[in-house]
Order: C-alpha cells, then sequence, then structure tokens
C-alpha cells in the first residue's frame, strides 16, 4: 500500500470512527404487552393471516347501475370487515394484463375463515371477481393500519364548508 493510500485510509477511518461517536445510538424499542395483545402477536411480533388475491371473474358486469351497486356494496363490505378487525388491508392492483384485481389481507387462522370472510362480499358473489388465497405470517403491526389509514382520510369537500 503506498503512503498516500494508507494516509487516505487512516484519514476515512477516523473520520467513520468519528461520525459513529457523534451519532446517537436510537434507544431499544420498549416491549408493549398490552399492544402485542391487542394486535394479536406472538413472541416474534408476527400473526397469522390470509392473502386473498383477487382476480377478474367469470361473469364481468357491464358499466351501469347495477354495477355501481355492487361496487358500492363491495367498499361497504371492507369498511365493516375492518371495522370487525377481520380486514388488515385491502386495495385494488393498478391495470394488470393478469387481471389481478386487489388484495385482501384476512386476519384469519385458516383458508376457510377467509373464503367464509369473502363469499360475503358482492363481487365475489356475482362472479365479478374470483379470490385465491395464501396463508400468510406477517407483522401483527399490520393490525393497525386500518385505524392509522382512517387518519389519513381528507374530511370530504362538503364537510370543509
Amino acid at each position: 500500500m503506498t503512503f498516500a493510500r494508507a494516509m487516505l485510509f487512516l484519514a476515512l477511518s477516523a473520520t467513520g470512527s468519528f461520525a459513529q461517536a457523534q451519532t446517537p445510538v436510537p434507544a431499544s424499542p420498549t416491549y408493549d404487552a398490552a399492544l402485542a395483545k391487542r394486535v394479536g402477536a406472538d413472541a416474534r411480533g408476527m400473526r397469522h393471516y390470509v392473502l386473498v388475491i383477487l382476480r377478474t371473474g367469470p361473469t364481468p358486469m357491464a358499466k351501469g347501475e347495477a354495477r355501481d351497486a355492487m361496487f358500492e356494496g363491495h367498499f361497504a363490505n371492507i369498511t365493516r370487515l375492518a371495522k370487525a378487525g377481520k380486514l388488515a388491508l385491502a386495495g385494488p392492483f393498478e391495470d394488470n394484463p393478469d387481471g389481478w384485481r386487489g388484495l385482501f389481507v384476512f386476519a384469519v387462522e385458516t383458508v376457510d375463515e377467509a373464503r367464509a370472510l369473502t363469499q360475503s362480499d358482492p363481487v365475489i358473489r356475482n362472479g365479478e371477481m374470483v379470490a385465491e388465497y395464501h396463508p400468510w405470517y406477517g407483522s401483527a403491526a399490520t393490525m393497525l393500519l386500518p385505524e392509522l389509514h382512517e387518519r389519513l382520510v381528507a374530511p370530504e369537500a362538503s364537510d370543509k364548508d
């Protein structure tokens, strides 16, 4: 190693050490047993879910009042299941050539439980969409998404007046 490289190495090493010494070490997160219980966390902070992929079904409904009513029921069902603590996450996919329309993440232990909840949705009952089910083990913090989401939705324009 040349003298210049050695000096550069020492200078960079010293700078890195100085920066590390000046950077405060973040405090360890504090375990919150009440929160862990509320979201159904195991000792790893995880829980079981069922991920549901919604795909275009065999009988897509033409645009019109019946389709609008079906989707109104779909959104009402999503809200109902989220408020009941059964649905942790839901949302549409962007245009997808493979027919993927949306997803649900249900806070349930089994595919059979998720299947029963999915059958309550008008888009499934009407054949607009079909569901595929995948057991998933993920962060129990996912259960906090619905309440956080509510805090991010801006008031309706009519509510601002």
